[in-house]
Protein backbone atom coordinates (compact mmCIF):
# COMPACT_ATOMS: atom_id res chain seq x y z
CA UNK A 1 0.00 0.00 0.00
CA UNK A 2 1.50 3.33 -1.07
CA UNK A 3 1.36 6.29 1.32
CA UNK A 4 1.75 9.92 0.42
CA UNK A 5 2.95 12.77 2.53
CA UNK A 6 0.67 15.75 2.71
CA UNK A 7 2.05 19.27 2.16
CA UNK A 8 1.16 20.12 5.74
CA UNK A 9 3.29 17.30 7.11
CA UNK A 10 6.21 18.25 4.88
CA UNK A 11 6.07 21.84 6.04
CA UNK A 12 5.93 20.86 9.69
CA UNK A 13 9.04 18.70 9.31
CA UNK A 14 11.04 21.31 7.43
CA UNK A 15 10.09 24.23 9.67
CA UNK A 16 12.38 23.44 12.65
CA UNK A 17 15.47 23.17 10.45
CA UNK A 18 14.62 26.48 8.79
CA UNK A 19 14.30 28.18 12.14
CA UNK A 20 17.68 27.02 13.47
CA UNK A 21 19.72 29.88 11.92
CA UNK A 22 17.27 32.41 13.34
CA UNK A 23 17.56 30.83 16.78
CA UNK A 24 21.35 31.15 16.86
CA UNK A 25 21.62 34.54 15.16
CA UNK A 26 21.53 36.64 18.34
CA UNK A 27 23.90 34.44 20.40
CA UNK A 28 26.32 34.33 17.45
CA UNK A 29 26.28 38.11 17.10
CA UNK A 30 26.80 38.49 20.86
CA UNK A 31 29.72 36.06 20.78
CA UNK A 32 31.27 37.88 17.82
CA UNK A 33 31.00 41.20 19.66
CA UNK A 34 32.61 39.69 22.76
CA UNK A 35 35.50 38.32 20.72
CA UNK A 36 36.09 41.63 18.95
CA UNK A 37 35.84 43.82 22.06
CA UNK A 38 37.50 41.58 24.64
CA UNK A 39 39.93 39.65 22.48
CA UNK A 40 40.85 41.41 19.25
CA UNK A 41 40.76 45.09 20.27
CA UNK A 42 43.22 44.82 23.22
CA UNK A 43 45.65 42.92 20.98
CA UNK A 44 45.65 45.13 17.89
CA UNK A 45 45.07 48.62 19.31
CA UNK A 46 47.66 50.81 20.96
CA UNK A 47 47.12 52.10 24.48
CA UNK A 48 46.01 55.48 23.13
CA UNK A 49 43.51 53.98 20.68
CA UNK A 50 42.21 51.57 23.30
CA UNK A 51 41.58 54.46 25.71
CA UNK A 52 39.65 56.25 22.97
CA UNK A 53 37.60 53.12 22.32
CA UNK A 54 36.84 52.86 26.04
CA UNK A 55 35.48 56.40 25.90
CA UNK A 56 33.33 55.57 22.88
CA UNK A 57 31.98 52.43 24.57
CA UNK A 58 30.75 54.58 27.44
CA UNK A 59 28.70 56.54 24.93
CA UNK A 60 27.49 53.22 23.51
CA UNK A 61 26.19 52.23 26.96
CA UNK A 62 24.09 55.39 26.97
CA UNK A 63 22.86 54.44 23.49
CA UNK A 64 21.56 51.11 24.83
CA UNK A 65 19.27 53.04 27.19
CA UNK A 66 18.28 55.45 24.42
CA UNK A 67 17.35 52.48 22.23
CA UNK A 68 15.09 51.20 25.00
CA UNK A 69 13.42 54.51 25.88
CA UNK A 70 13.26 56.11 22.42
CA UNK A 71 13.52 53.21 19.98
CA UNK A 72 10.98 51.04 21.79
CA UNK A 73 9.07 53.51 23.95
CA UNK A 74 9.00 56.57 21.68
CA UNK A 75 10.41 58.83 24.43
CA UNK A 76 12.61 61.56 22.97
CA UNK A 77 15.21 61.52 25.77
CA UNK A 78 17.22 64.68 25.09
CA UNK A 79 18.43 64.97 28.69
CA UNK A 80 20.54 61.85 29.13
CA UNK A 81 23.51 64.07 29.88
CA UNK A 82 21.94 64.75 33.29
CA UNK A 83 22.06 61.11 34.30
CA UNK A 84 25.46 60.62 32.67
CA UNK A 85 26.74 63.54 34.74
CA UNK A 86 25.19 62.38 38.00
CA UNK A 87 26.84 58.99 37.68
CA UNK A 88 30.12 60.56 36.60
CA UNK A 89 30.27 63.06 39.44
CA UNK A 90 29.33 60.39 42.00
CA UNK A 91 32.27 58.26 40.86
CA UNK A 92 34.65 61.22 40.53
CA UNK A 93 33.86 62.48 44.02
CA UNK A 94 34.87 59.14 45.53
CA UNK A 95 38.03 58.91 43.43
CA UNK A 96 39.07 62.47 44.31
CA UNK A 97 38.60 61.73 48.02
CA UNK A 98 40.61 58.53 47.63
CA UNK A 99 43.41 60.43 45.85
CA UNK A 100 43.45 63.01 48.64
CA UNK A 101 43.56 60.31 51.34
CA UNK A 102 46.48 58.63 49.56
CA UNK A 103 48.52 61.82 49.95
CA UNK A 104 47.43 62.41 53.56
CA UNK A 105 44.96 65.19 52.74
CA UNK A 106 41.36 65.53 53.87
CA UNK A 107 40.25 67.79 51.00
CA UNK A 108 40.57 67.26 47.23
CA UNK A 109 43.16 69.42 45.51
CA UNK A 110 40.67 71.84 43.90
CA UNK A 111 39.00 72.52 47.26
CA UNK A 112 42.34 73.50 48.72
CA UNK A 113 42.74 75.97 45.86
CA UNK A 114 39.19 77.34 45.55
CA UNK A 115 37.51 76.27 48.79
CA UNK A 116 36.28 78.78 51.35
CA UNK A 117 36.68 76.52 54.40
CA UNK A 118 38.87 73.74 55.71
CA UNK A 119 35.97 71.32 56.21
CA UNK A 120 34.67 68.84 53.67
CA UNK A 121 31.07 69.64 52.60
CA UNK A 122 28.56 67.39 54.32
CA UNK A 123 27.20 65.99 51.07
CA UNK A 124 30.70 64.92 50.00
CA UNK A 125 31.37 62.82 53.11
CA UNK A 126 29.23 59.75 52.25
CA UNK A 127 31.08 59.39 48.94
CA UNK A 128 34.24 58.43 50.79
CA UNK A 129 32.63 55.01 51.17
CA UNK A 130 33.23 53.03 47.93
CA UNK A 131 30.07 50.95 48.27
CA UNK A 132 27.93 54.07 48.71
CA UNK A 133 29.61 55.80 45.76
CA UNK A 134 29.12 52.79 43.47
CA UNK A 135 25.47 52.51 44.44
CA UNK A 136 24.88 56.23 43.86
CA UNK A 137 26.29 56.09 40.33
CA UNK A 138 23.18 54.12 39.37
CA UNK A 139 20.59 54.80 42.08
CA UNK A 140 20.93 58.61 42.04
CA UNK A 141 20.21 58.98 38.29
CA UNK A 142 17.37 56.48 38.58
CA UNK A 143 15.87 58.37 41.54
CA UNK A 144 15.98 61.69 39.65
CA UNK A 145 14.47 60.04 36.57
CA UNK A 146 11.74 58.41 38.68
CA UNK A 147 10.79 61.74 40.24
CA UNK A 148 10.79 63.63 36.94
CA UNK A 149 9.04 60.82 35.08
CA UNK A 150 6.36 60.49 37.72
CA UNK A 151 5.55 64.19 37.51
CA UNK A 152 5.67 64.31 33.71
CA UNK A 153 4.03 61.05 32.62
CA UNK A 154 1.18 61.34 35.10
CA UNK A 155 0.23 64.59 33.41
CA UNK A 156 0.48 62.90 30.01
CA UNK A 157 3.26 65.18 28.82
CA UNK A 158 4.91 63.69 25.73
CA UNK A 159 6.48 64.49 22.40
CA UNK A 160 8.27 67.78 21.99
CA UNK A 161 7.18 69.00 25.42
CA UNK A 162 8.91 66.07 27.11
CA UNK A 163 12.06 66.66 25.04
CA UNK A 164 12.12 70.36 26.03
CA UNK A 165 11.74 69.49 29.71
CA UNK A 166 14.63 67.02 29.43
CA UNK A 167 16.85 69.64 27.85
CA UNK A 168 15.89 72.22 30.46
CA UNK A 169 16.96 69.82 33.20
CA UNK A 170 20.32 69.25 31.48
CA UNK A 171 20.91 72.98 31.13
CA UNK A 172 19.94 73.62 34.77
CA UNK A 173 22.34 70.97 36.09
CA UNK A 174 25.23 72.27 33.97
CA UNK A 175 24.62 75.85 35.11
CA UNK A 176 24.44 74.77 38.76
CA UNK A 177 27.70 72.84 38.51
CA UNK A 178 29.48 75.79 36.93
CA UNK A 179 28.32 78.07 39.73
CA UNK A 180 29.59 75.78 42.51
CA UNK A 181 33.30 76.15 41.87
CA UNK A 182 34.32 75.61 45.49
CA UNK A 183 32.55 72.25 45.78
CA UNK A 184 32.23 70.88 42.22
CA UNK A 185 35.23 72.39 40.46
CA UNK A 186 33.10 74.83 38.45
CA UNK A 187 33.75 74.97 34.71
CA UNK A 188 36.80 72.73 35.01
CA UNK A 189 34.91 69.98 36.81
CA UNK A 190 36.71 67.21 38.66
CA UNK A 191 40.02 66.63 36.91
CA UNK A 192 43.39 64.91 37.34
CA UNK A 193 42.00 61.68 38.77
CA UNK A 194 44.95 59.40 39.52
CA UNK A 195 43.56 56.20 41.00
CA UNK A 196 40.71 53.75 40.59
CA UNK A 197 39.97 51.75 43.75
CA UNK A 198 43.65 51.48 44.65
CA UNK A 199 45.00 51.06 41.11
CA UNK A 200 47.14 53.70 39.42
CA UNK A 201 45.40 54.95 36.28
CA UNK A 202 48.72 56.10 34.84
CA UNK A 203 49.71 52.46 34.43
CA UNK A 204 48.76 51.22 30.92
CA UNK A 205 47.97 47.77 32.30
CA UNK A 206 45.37 49.26 34.65
CA UNK A 207 43.94 51.33 31.81
CA UNK A 208 43.48 48.13 29.84
CA UNK A 209 41.68 46.63 32.81
CA UNK A 210 39.33 49.61 32.84
CA UNK A 211 38.66 49.05 29.15
CA UNK A 212 37.87 45.37 29.76
CA UNK A 213 35.40 46.35 32.51
CA UNK A 214 33.67 48.88 30.25
CA UNK A 215 33.43 46.43 27.34
CA UNK A 216 32.08 43.68 29.61
CA UNK A 217 29.46 46.03 31.10
CA UNK A 218 28.36 47.08 27.60
CA UNK A 219 27.89 43.47 26.53
CA UNK A 220 25.98 42.58 29.70
CA UNK A 221 23.67 45.58 29.35
CA UNK A 222 23.03 44.75 25.70
CA UNK A 223 22.06 41.21 26.71
CA UNK A 224 19.77 42.54 29.45
CA UNK A 225 18.18 45.06 27.08
CA UNK A 226 17.65 42.32 24.50
CA UNK A 227 15.74 40.30 27.08
CA UNK A 228 13.57 43.34 27.83
CA UNK A 229 12.91 43.81 24.12
CA UNK A 230 11.56 40.29 23.63
CA UNK A 231 9.72 40.11 26.95
CA UNK A 232 6.07 40.86 27.59
CA UNK A 233 7.09 44.27 28.89
CA UNK A 234 8.89 45.00 25.62
CA UNK A 235 5.74 44.26 23.66
CA UNK A 236 3.72 46.43 26.02
CA UNK A 237 6.21 49.28 25.61
CA UNK A 238 5.81 49.14 21.82
CA UNK A 239 2.04 49.12 22.23
CA UNK A 240 2.22 52.25 24.38
CA UNK A 241 4.39 53.93 21.77
CA UNK A 242 2.02 53.09 18.92
CA UNK A 243 -1.37 53.54 20.60
CA UNK A 244 -1.35 54.80 24.16
CA UNK A 245 -5.12 55.13 24.41
CA UNK A 246 -5.72 51.51 23.38
CA UNK A 247 -3.31 50.31 26.06
CA UNK A 248 -5.14 52.40 28.63
CA UNK A 249 -8.43 50.91 27.45
CA UNK A 250 -7.02 47.40 28.01
CA UNK A 251 -6.41 48.18 31.67
CA UNK A 252 -2.72 49.13 31.68
CA UNK A 253 -1.33 52.44 32.88
CA UNK A 254 0.90 53.83 30.09
CA UNK A 255 2.57 56.22 32.55
CA UNK A 256 4.00 53.32 34.53
CA UNK A 257 5.17 51.54 31.40
CA UNK A 258 7.04 54.61 30.15
CA UNK A 259 8.38 55.37 33.61
CA UNK A 260 10.13 52.00 33.82
CA UNK A 261 11.87 52.51 30.46
CA UNK A 262 12.90 56.05 31.39
CA UNK A 263 14.32 54.99 34.78
CA UNK A 264 16.21 52.02 33.34
CA UNK A 265 17.71 54.22 30.60
CA UNK A 266 18.75 56.74 33.27
CA UNK A 267 20.48 54.01 35.28
CA UNK A 268 22.41 52.90 32.19
CA UNK A 269 23.47 56.49 31.49
CA UNK A 270 24.61 56.93 35.11
CA UNK A 271 26.67 53.75 34.94
CA UNK A 272 28.19 54.95 31.67
CA UNK A 273 29.17 58.24 33.31
CA UNK A 274 30.74 56.39 36.23
CA UNK A 275 32.86 54.27 33.87
CA UNK A 276 33.73 57.32 31.78
CA UNK A 277 35.59 58.91 34.70
CA UNK A 278 38.39 56.32 35.11
CA UNK A 279 38.61 55.92 31.32
CA UNK A 280 39.19 59.65 30.67
CA UNK A 281 40.17 60.97 34.10
CA UNK A 282 37.77 63.90 34.12
CA UNK A 283 34.12 64.88 34.40
CA UNK A 284 32.95 68.43 33.76
CA UNK A 285 29.76 70.41 32.97
CA UNK A 286 30.82 70.55 29.32
CA UNK A 287 30.26 66.80 29.11
CA UNK A 288 26.71 66.78 30.49
CA UNK A 289 24.92 69.80 29.07
CA UNK A 290 22.46 70.17 26.22
CA UNK A 291 24.94 69.53 23.39
CA UNK A 292 26.27 66.22 24.79
CA UNK A 293 22.71 65.11 25.53
CA UNK A 294 21.75 65.71 21.90
CA UNK A 295 24.90 63.88 20.84
CA UNK A 296 23.80 60.74 22.69
CA UNK A 297 20.52 60.74 20.78
CA UNK A 298 22.20 61.46 17.43
CA UNK A 299 24.43 58.41 17.77
CA UNK A 300 21.46 56.13 18.39
CA UNK A 301 19.44 57.77 15.59
CA UNK A 302 22.20 57.43 12.99
CA UNK A 303 22.85 53.78 13.80
CA UNK A 304 19.21 52.84 14.30
CA UNK A 305 17.39 53.55 17.53
CA UNK A 306 15.17 50.47 17.28
CA UNK A 307 18.17 48.16 16.92
CA UNK A 308 20.52 47.54 19.83
CA UNK A 309 23.48 46.78 17.60
CA UNK A 310 22.65 49.72 15.34
CA UNK A 311 22.39 52.15 18.26
CA UNK A 312 25.69 50.95 19.72
CA UNK A 313 27.58 51.09 16.44
CA UNK A 314 26.03 54.47 15.63
CA UNK A 315 27.14 55.91 18.97
CA UNK A 316 30.68 54.64 18.45
CA UNK A 317 30.80 55.91 14.85
CA UNK A 318 29.48 59.39 15.71
CA UNK A 319 31.87 59.69 18.67
CA UNK A 320 34.80 58.64 16.50
CA UNK A 321 33.75 61.09 13.78
CA UNK A 322 33.48 63.87 16.34
CA UNK A 323 36.98 63.19 17.67
CA UNK A 324 38.36 63.09 14.14
CA UNK A 325 36.60 66.10 12.62
CA UNK A 326 36.13 68.42 15.59
CA UNK A 327 39.89 69.04 15.83
CA UNK A 328 40.19 69.90 12.16
CA UNK A 329 36.83 71.70 11.82
CA UNK A 330 35.79 72.80 15.34
CA UNK A 331 33.17 75.28 14.14
CA UNK A 332 31.70 73.15 11.35
CA UNK A 333 31.30 69.97 13.41
CA UNK A 334 28.26 71.26 15.29
CA UNK A 335 26.44 71.91 12.03
CA UNK A 336 27.43 68.50 10.68
CA UNK A 337 26.15 66.88 13.86
CA UNK A 338 22.80 68.62 13.47
CA UNK A 339 22.65 67.61 9.79
CA UNK A 340 23.23 63.98 10.72
CA UNK A 341 20.31 64.11 13.14
CA UNK A 342 17.96 65.74 10.60
CA UNK A 343 18.88 63.26 7.86
CA UNK A 344 18.55 60.27 10.17
CA UNK A 345 15.17 61.28 11.60
CA UNK A 346 13.68 62.78 8.44
CA UNK A 347 14.88 60.46 5.68
CA UNK A 348 16.02 57.27 7.39
CA UNK A 349 14.01 56.90 10.63
CA UNK A 350 15.34 53.39 11.19
CA UNK A 351 18.95 54.56 10.92
CA UNK A 352 21.70 52.74 9.07
CA UNK A 353 20.49 49.46 10.57
CA UNK A 354 17.37 49.69 8.36
CA UNK A 355 19.24 50.58 5.17
CA UNK A 356 19.36 46.98 3.92
CA UNK A 357 15.64 46.54 4.54
CA UNK A 358 14.82 49.77 2.69
CA UNK A 359 16.90 48.77 -0.33
CA UNK A 360 15.34 45.32 -0.34
CA UNK A 361 11.82 46.76 -0.36
CA UNK A 362 12.71 48.97 -3.31
CA UNK A 363 13.83 45.96 -5.33
CA UNK A 364 10.59 44.04 -4.83
CA UNK A 365 8.41 46.14 -7.21
CA UNK A 366 11.10 45.90 -9.89
CA UNK A 367 11.21 42.10 -9.68
CA UNK A 368 7.40 41.89 -9.69
CA UNK A 369 7.16 44.08 -12.79
CA UNK A 370 9.74 41.99 -14.58
CA UNK A 371 7.99 38.75 -13.78
CA UNK A 372 4.62 40.16 -14.93
CA UNK A 373 6.04 41.32 -18.22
Amino acid sequence: MTTTTSPTETTSVAQPSASLPERFRVPSAFLLGAVLLLGVAPLVLSDFRLNLLAKYLCYAIVAVGVSLAWGRGGLMVLGQGVFFGLGGYAMAMHLKLADAAATGQTLPDFMQLYGTSDALPWWWKPFANPAFALAMTVLLPMAVAALLGFLVFRRRVKGAYFAILSQALAAALAIWLVGQQATTGGTNGLTDIQGFFGYDLNDPANQRTVYIIIAAVLLLLMAAARQLFVSRYGELLIAVRDSEERVRFLGYNPANVKLVAYVVAAGMAGLAGALFVPAVGIISPALIGIVPSIGFVIGAAVGGRASLVGAVLGAIAVAWTQSTLSDAYPAAWTYLQGLLFVVAVGFLPGGLASLVTVLRKRRIPTRTTGETA
